[in-house]
């Protein structure tokens, strides 16, 4: 049963491959990528009818079908899987955040599969369970680039409602001085975001961290600010 929907789902998108989304696929990454080349729409469409299909089987098996989906490393099915995982969000439980984790270390190789997993599933997680907070700041640590982005980028949505103040400022100073240009645009993008409800604040954080914040973490975090907050926080 598991398989058939997994291979109507396969099916379903090598039908719906656009060439001229597949050609233009890797310009958007520095790295190499895996896509079929089938557009947005068409993946979510397809992520919408097969989870009604799926929708009243048991968590852990549809985990595990997500887990199948991310297995091929393309980032149409990885779309998919993120899509049934956030559908799940009301039946999420503390012990799945094992399950997430190892997602974001072990399939997730670039930016949009660390956004679409981040910004939704683990976001609304970690709104219900704030006790996790602490495990994203274990996450700015790693070695791992992509496990140091999610912890940045997983509390977008709730900084943008003005939640994790705080903890956004403690793993922004983790990240401060990263080399790598994927997390500093990812804590730079949690900073702009938590700008929103709390723009005082961020603005006092760039200005006391600016000699040291990589320019380009810098342009992310003051990007909706008011003209002269930009032009005193870019001031050398």
């Amino acid at each position: 049963m598991a398989n058939d929907v997994l291979a109507a789902v396969r099916q379903e998108l090598q039908q719906s491959i656009d060439e001229k989304t597949k050609e233009s696929a890797q310009r958007f990454f520095k790295e190499e990528v895996k896509f079929h080349g089938v557009k947005s729409a068409a993946v979510r469409k397809i992520a919408s009818k097969y989870f009604r299909e799926i929708k009243g089987r048991d968590k852990k098996e549809i985990f595990s079908l997500c887990e199948d989906l991310l297995q091929t490393g393309f980032g149409e099915e990885a779309f998919i899987a993120f899509e049934w995982s956030y559908s799940l969000r009301r039946a999420y439980e503390p012990e799945d955040f094992a399950v997430f984790e190892r997602w974001v270390d072990r399939y997730v190789d670039n930016w949009a599969k660390c956004d679409t997993l981040c910004n939704h599933t683990l976001g609304t997680f970690v709104e219900m369970y704030p006790q996790f907070v602490d495990r994203l700041i274990a996450w700015a640590h790693a070695d791992n680039r992509w496990l140091r982005r999610a912890s940045a980028v997983t509390l977008i949505l709730p900084a943008r409602k003005g939640a994790f103040l705080k903890e956004s400022f403690g793993i922004a100073d983790i990240l401060l001085m990263d080399k790598d240009d994927m997390v500093q645009k990812g804590y730079g993008w949690l900073l702009k975001e938590a700008s929103k409800a709390h723009r005082a604040e961020v603005f006092d954080y760039v200005m006391r961290c600016k000699a040291k914040m990589p320019r380009t973490a810098l342009r992310y975090a003051i990007e909706k600010m008011p003209a002269e907050m930009k032009k005193e926080a870019m001031a050398k």
